[in-house]
Parts: structure tokens; C-alpha cells; sequence
């Protein structure tokens, strides 16, 4: 027998089995589409719907249990409530999106927020673990187009905001959030969990090296990482700092962008875009440097454990905004 006969029947197989995992998955979303607009409807109908409602959860809770076993109590009748009155339009459905993934969108309040994730989910494949931990962490509000205040400004916003982030979450380099590490720590621990660390970067990176040597007439320098970014189409040099954002830190990056614009940098590309990873940043720095005036040098904070929502609500909430001058209101 031929080696390429059993792979050509072994791909048929595992793509059927594919089809049919979509196909039942798509099924049991409608179908719990359809229970919430049932119980909605049946509420609306109830002369006290408050009281008439959680009479009928209750009711149907025990009903459906004795019928078709676990899965269908109390709570899991609300979430399937809450579902539909999230979505209560059958064809805005998605197939790619399993019910795991909708119960956890159903906890976003917000509707563009809502609509992030459900894209980002879809373009960039995120399985339910990754979504849910990008809803916990905010990735939504932690990029930097979205700490202005209208969607005026956000479309005015240039692009490159659209894909960085401030602070950057990076608990899986399992590196103890309460200590002081080596740059050359964190830079190490980034390249052994390197696939977590493009998740966290965002969608279209792709990692080119490390400790990249940049030559000139006089002198060799080291850029701590280097990515591509395929749909910004630029490169992404990445300095590593253990401490407090200063303006040599700043000087630095700056030169290292030049550097790499001038010597790396192909006609097709966009300019590098520059990014200050660092234990923590300073509002004043970055509104009296080159931070201030370039829309493709950032600096961010990073983050070695998994803040609580309220800690990064309250961060988010009460750090101040580094855009350029001419991308505010």
C-alpha cells in the first residue's frame, strides 16, 4: 500500500470529524438560542415578571434535569437567557464560536467590547482558555486606542495604537511578581514561552530574533528582540528594562529604530516601530521626549503576575495618556 493513500484517507476522516464537531456545535448553540427566547418570551408574558420569571427558572431547572440530566439548572438557564438578549438576532450568530465562547462573551456589558472579542476570536482563532483570559486581563482597554475618550478620536488614532498595549500581562513567564529580575531574565523567560508571549503581543507578530546584532563604522549593538509585524508590515524592535522609564531609556530606543530603519529596513516595509518594555513608566518622560512626538516609539509596562479587574481598572483609570499631542481631543 501506498504511504500517501493511508494520509489522503486519514485527512477525509479527521475533516469529517471536523464538519461534524461544527456541525453539532453549531446545532447546540441555535438550540440554546431558541430555549432563551422561549423563557423570554414566556416571562414577558407573566403578569409579575420578576417573581413569574424565577418561578419558571426554577420550574423548568428541575423539569429539564429529570429529562435530559446535568446542564440545565438554575444557573445555566440565566446564562442561556442572558444569551439571547445578548444576541437577540439568530443570524448574527457565529459558527466558528463554540457555547463556551458565548458564555463567556455574555459577561461583557459593553457592545463594541463585546463585538472586539467576537472578531478578534474569529481572525485570530482564540480558543475559549485564550478569550477568557484576554477578557479577565482587558486586552480591550489595554490597547492604546482605547484609552481615548470618543470613537472621533479612535479613528483618528494611527493605526499603530491599534496594536499596542499598556501594561502588557506576562504572569506565564512564571517570573515572581514581587522581585527585581535581570533584563536578561525576562528576556530569556519571553523566549522560552514564546508562543504565549505572540498571544499577548496581539495578532500579526512574528518573532525574527534575539539580541540582534546592529553593526556600524564605529560600533556593535544589540537590540534585546526583533519582531514583524505581517499587517502593519514594519518591524518591532523591543528594548527590555527592569526599571522605571528614564530618558536615556528613551534615547536609546529612539536610536536603535533609526539604526534599524536605516540598515534593516527594506523599501516595502513601513517604519520600525520602537517598543519600551519596562518595569514601570513615567508620565513626565514621556510627555518630554521623543515619546511625545513620534507615533512609532511606545512605552509600556509590564506586568509579571495577573492583576485582579479592579487593579487594572483602577491602573488604566488613573494612568495618564502618552499619545502625541495631535491624536488628542
Amino acid at each position: 500500500m501506498r504511504k500517501d493513500v493511508f494520509w489522503a484517507i486519514r485527512e477525509v476522516l479527521l475533516q469529517a470529524r471536523s464538519n461534524t464537531y461544527q456541525y453539532v456545535n453549531a446545532q447546540m448553540v441555535f438550540a440554546y438560542w431558541q430555549i432563551g427566547k422561549i423563557i423570554v418570551e414566556e416571562e414577558q408574558g407573566g403578569e409579575k415578571q420578576a417573581a413569574y420569571g424565577k418561578f419558571l427558572l426554577k420550574e423548568l431547572a428541575e423539569r429539564l434535569t429529570n429529562e435530559f440530566g446535568k446542564g440545565f439548572d438554575g444557573r445555566e438557564l440565566r446564562r442561556i437567557r442572558q444569551f439571547y438578549l445578548c444576541f437577540p438576532i439568530r443570524d448574527a450568530l457565529r459558527p466558528e464560536l463554540t457555547w463556551t465562547h458565548y458564555r463567556l462573551l455574555i459577561r461583557i456589558e459593553n457592545d463594541a467590547e463585546r463585538n472586539f472579542y467576537i472578531a478578534e476570536t474569529i481572525q485570530q482563532h482564540w480558543s475559549t482558555r485564550v478569550l477568557d483570559r484576554n477578557i479577565s486581563t482587558q486586552y480591550f482597554q489595554r490597547l492604546l486606542s482605547h484609552k481615548t475618550k470618543t470613537s472621533e478620536e479612535i479613528k483618528e488614532t494611527p493605526l499603530n495604537h491599534h496594536f499596542i498595549k499598556d501594561p502588557y500581562v506576562l504572569e506565564f513567564l512564571n517570573l515572581p511578581g514581587n522581585l527585581t529580575h535581570k533584563e536578561k531574565d525576562i528576556e530569556n523567560a519571553i523566549i522560552r514561552h514564546l508562543k504565549q508571549f505572540l498571544l499577548e503581543l496581539g495578532k500579526g507578530f512574528a518573532f525574527v530574533a534575539q539580541q540582534k546584532l546592529i553593526r556600524t563604522e564605529t560600533s556593535d549593538f544589540y537590540i534585546d528582540l526583533v519582531f514583524y509585524n505581517y499587517l502593519l508590515k514594519c518591524f518591532v524592535v523591543i528594548d527590555i528594562k527592569n526599571q522605571k522609564l528614564t530618558h536615556q531609556d528613551v534615547g536609546q530606543l529612539d536610536m536603535y529604530v533609526r539604526m534599524y530603519d536605516d540598515l534593516e529596513k527594506t523599501e516595502s516595509d513601513n517604519p520600525t516601530i520602537g517598543i519600551l518594555l519596562c518595569a514601570d513608566t513615567d508620565h513626565v518622560v514621556a510627555k518630554y521626549s521623543v515619546l511625545n512626538d513620534k507615533n512609532n516609539l511606545f512605552a509600556s509596562k509590564y506586568q509579571l503576575y495577573l492583576p485582579s479587574e479592579k487593579q487594572l481598572q483602577d491602573w488604566l483609570k488613573n494612568e495618564p495618556l502618552t499619545l502625541p499631542d495631535h491624536d488628542k481631543a
